[in-house]
């Protein structure tokens, strides 16, 4: 294991320990089952069952196909059935390419019977700690729309753990504007129709919520790969791809991503992941204090 990777077990620490989980995003699955994607996603999978043994889940930020083709998802069932066995449970919620094109109503209903999800956002408490997707509610080509109901639903939700001194995790495709890598003013790669209402909403939350996003697919190395937080929003990360890269240079760069999460009693430790070369990435290794002031 590299010096950067999770506590040996010899660190007294690693006894406080509560959870661990990964996140995942932008897998793009294709119908042909030998692309190059299809073959990342695998092998990331194959990654996270030999390093995380004793992982509570998978979260999977969205973009599951390319073009959420219903043969797309079979290849996708295909690959997850071929591993799931040696992993813990998957929880996904859409990206825009799962549901951007055709009727909406059976876009979603393609992506919840493939995914088995009960909806298009939903949450679930696994040991004790608040996991929460968010998810499009209409086929915008390239934003997701959020409705009113939602973003009432999110903030009692958020409500729920509000006493507990451990921060609920949520999930959304796509990045609030001037936040994470690929979101900033000129990157364009933002893209939430109520950018202003959900961060009102995550605001009053700021110390109890983190946030994890797709979409862009801004390697981790990135100068804006993580959103440390401020006096009005909880900290956010964006979580790369696992199919390709982009680079600050707006360059497509080859490889495949995705985070390791611990959760200790006081802190949080995200580390990135190098899935292409079975390796910890050196400067995407975060430590947030909780709660936060």
């Amino acid at each position: 294991m590299e010096a950067n990777g999770p506590e040996a077990k010899g660190d007294a620490r690693s006894e406080e320990r509560l959870l661990r989980f990964q996140v995942i995003t932008d897998t793009h699955v294709r119908a042909d089952g030998d692309h190059l994607y299809n073959r990342r996603l695998a092998r990331a999978l194959a990654d996270i069952a030999a390093t995380a043994p004793d992982s509570a889940g998978i979260m999977h930020v969205g973009d599951v196909t390319d073009h959420g083709f219903p043969d797309e998802y079979a290849a996708f069932r295909h690959i997850w059935d071929a591993h799931r066995a040696r992993l813990p449970e998957l929880r996904l919620t859409t990206g825009n390419h799962d549901v951007r094109f055709g009727v909406w109503e059976s876009r979603i209903a393609n992506f919840l019977s493939a995914t088995e999800m009960p909806a298009p956002y939903h949450d679930h408490w696994i040991e004790g700690v608040h996991f929460i997707f968010l998810g499009t509610e209409t086929n915008h080509e390239l934003h997701a729309s959020l409705s009113g109901e939602q973003l009432a639903w999110l903030a009692a939700k958020l409500d729920e753990g509000a006493s507990s001194r451990l921060p609920a995790f949520v999930f959304l495709h796509q990045p609030l504007l001037d936040t994470v890598a690929g979101s900033r003013t000129g990157q364009n790669w933002h893209g939430v129709v109520q950018d202003a209402e959900l961060k009102a909403v995550l605001a009053k939350h700021r110390g109890g919520a983190i946030l994890f996003t797709g979409h862009t697919h801004w390697e981790m190395e990135a100068a804006h790969n993580h959103f440390a937080g401020d006096e009005a929003l909880p900290p956010m990360f964006n979580a790369a791809s696992v199919a390709y890269l982009w680079t600050d240079a707006d360059e497509r760069k080859e490889g495949s991503q995705g985070y390791d999460v611990e959760v200790y009693r006081g802190r949080v430790v995200v580390r990135g992941r190098d899935f292409e070369r079975g390796a910890w990435i050196a400067g995407a290794r975060y430590e947030l204090a909780y709660p936060r002031a």
